[in-house]
């Protein structure tokens, strides 16, 4: 009897044969569980340190496009002439929130984080995330998102217990919408992972679109 299923198998292995690894050139838990969501798991994770000081003047947008394509060309610069990695697709990230063209930090004191929850609360401010595609021929592929976000106006005890709380630190714009501060959230416009740190729909049509087997992680899971 003609075994179909066995047919069927035979291409899958195949693709399976030559896919190609990915990078991610960060060290973020949210950045790796968003892409777990779609099925994709990192070969490697390569946090690249930089100084991510904005130039004079620059617009937040143009920040998070920039800071993305360096963490990126870090990443490959230490690749290059690895056998093993060579030919993998490399991803980075950056993420900026800023209320009109002011920047906010990400902070490590609490003095950063009140001050930038103090500008947030009751106001609209933006999210720009910069996503930086390296193919496995070594062409760069960018896109920047943007998702608008209001908080409600924050209590004295909202700012405090928040700041208490930790989740702030090392956060754009001094807070993470997964966490406490989604309760701060009044309205949002544009994309919800953007805000968490990855634009899924835009990260993964990306993938798709310079080859990367998206679709065979799917089938593996």
């Amino acid at each position: 009897m003609h075994d179909i299923g066995a047919n069927l198998r035979e291409p899958r292995l195949a693709s399976m044969a030559v896919t190609k690894k990915l990078i991610l050139a960060s060290g973020s838990p949210r950045r790796v569980e968003l892409l777990a969501q779609s099925g994709i798991e990192p070969a490697r994770l390569m946090p690249m340190d930089l100084d991510e000081t904005p130039k004079r003047s620059e617009h937040p947008r143009s920040l998070a496009r920039r800071l993305s394509a360096e963490k990126a060309k870090a990443a490959l610069s230490a690749i290059t002439g690895d056998p093993a990695w060579e030919g993998s697709y490399i991803l980075a990230a950056d993420t900026v929130v800023c209320v009109g063209r002011r920047i906010l930090p990400k902070p490590e004191l609490v003095s950063e984080a009140s001050a930038a929850l103090h500008l947030l609360s009751g106001r609209s401010h933006r999210v720009y995330t910069g996503i930086c595609l390296v193919t496995p021929d070594r062409t760069l592929r960018q896109k920047v998102i943007d998702t608008k976000v209001r908080f409600k106006r924050l209590s004295t005890m909202d700012i405090e217990s928040y700041l208490a709380s930790g989740q702030w630190r090392g956060k754009a714009g001094a807070y993470g919408i997964q966490g406490i501060a989604g309760s701060f959230v009044v309205k949002l416009v544009g994309s919800y992972t953007n805000v968490v740190g990855l634009p899924l729909y835009e990260t993964v049509n990306l993938l798709v679109g310079e080859g990367y087997d998206v679709h065979d992680r799917w089938l593996e899971g």
